[in-house]
């Protein structure tokens, strides 16, 4: 239990603290004063004061973590300005969130996020530039009898060079564009002697575990792979090309991310798939003991889940805040408190739903449902 809970810890207390400092480094950049920098909810176990008035604490439920402004009884409430007024001095007003130009406060909501991003950006420039990326092109060494890959044409020797319009860069990737599909059929892009042909495979979904041992619903083509001419292409990237191969995983997991939420809503991907701090915890113990490199490439991961998930349109998440400030840029005020907490009472709900699930999906997952 305690290897997963170390490296569970670890990997939300560096996720959750990137999240919350760019939120944190907006707002000092414009003036809005900061009372506390929290990692974790409940009880405080212990934290400091810095020389601006910041208590920077560390709190008993690791789950999260907030940043309160001062003067505000919600972060990001646009109270009654004529009754801020008269309740704060002209200095303190200079300090208060609510009294900033509207892109001053879509910057420090949009900071968290983006420093999630950020993260990942850094992860996988840092992994390209002083480990390598994998560039060895991936060639079918087999296609099984009667398997969707022999019904839909490939073949021993095809070079895989797209999945759905997918690159395929390296064979490691293969296996990723096939598992976040959410299409009836799979669109493969391969190189032959008498050409380039694009082939219609229609996979299976079968019960099976991944690497980890974890059990999942995969979906299956039917082919073993190997490396091109048996020469692994495995190389150090240069500053740019880890840049340009850095932004573009964190587009295509962003991508690929929200393609798999609207395929689950529409009822075509696996909402089994879904998890939460239970499953994150199993997964990141699990992880870490393939490595440093694998763990650290998780937390990218992780990074960019949360920077996304907190994006969507759902009050109470910093896309709720922006819908806000979306609605008052059109209509030149904010809207009225009362719709604001109608707002909001959908957005606990949802929240709500969406944790019962997970937990669910979870306690499944440990074996105490069937």
């Amino acid at each position: 239990m305690l290897s997963y809970i170390v490296p569970f810890l670890i990997l939300i207390l560096v996720v959750v603290f990137v999240h919350e400092y760019g939120h944190y480094y907006f707002a000092r950049k414009y003036g809005v004063g900061v009372t506390d920098f929290s990692i974790g909810f409940g009880k405080e176990l212990f934290g400091w004061n810095d020389k601006h008035g910041t208590r920077w604490k560390i709190c008993a439920i690791p789950l999260g973590g907030y940043v309160k402004f001062f003067g505000d009884r919600n972060v990001y409430s646009q109270a009654d300005h004529k009754e801020i007024l008269e309740k704060y001095s002209k200095e303190e007003q200079a300090k208060l969130f609510t009294l900033k130009p509207l892109y001053q406060r879509a910057l420090i909501v949009f900071g968290g996020p983006l420093a999630n991003f950020l993260l990942a950006l850094v992860i996988f420039f840092s992994i390209y530039t002083f480990v390598g990326k994998d560039f060895t092109p991936a060639v079918i060494n087999e296609v099984q009898k009667d398997s969707p890959a022999m019904i839909g044409g490939l073949k021993n020797q095809d070079v895989i060079l797209e999945i759905d319009g997918n690159k395929v860069k390296s064979i490691m990737e293969v296996s990723k564009f096939i598992t976040l599909s959410t299409g009836e059929v799979i669109d493969f892009k391969v190189k032959r002697t008498e050409g380039e042909i694009i082939l219609k495979i229609k996979p299976n979904t079968v019960e099976g575990e991944d690497s980890l041992g974890n059990k999942i619903n995969k979906r299956m083509v039917g082919i073993k792979l190997g490396a091109y001419n048996n020469e692994v292409n495995h190389v150090k990237l240069g500053p740019a090309q880890a840049l340009y191969h850095s932004a573009h995983e964190v587009y295509y997991v962003s991508a690929a991310s929200l393609k798999y939420i609207g395929g689950m809503i529409t009822g075509k991907a696996d909402t089994s798939q879904l998890g939460g701090p239970i499953r994150i915890a199993k997964i990141s113990g699990q992880v870490a003991t393939f490595g440093v490199l694998a763990f650290i490439s998780m937390m990218a991961y992780i990074s960019i889940s949360l920077g996304l998930i907190n994006l969507f349109p759902i009050p109470m998440l910093d896309g709720g805040h922006l819908m806000f400030y979306a609605f008052e840029s059109v209509l030149g005020r904010p809207l009225s408190q009362k719709t604001q907490e109608g707002f909001f009472r959908i957005g606990m709900f949802l929240l709500l739903s969406l944790m019962f699930f997970t937990t669910f999906n979870d306690l499944k997952d440990l074996g105490l449902f069937s």
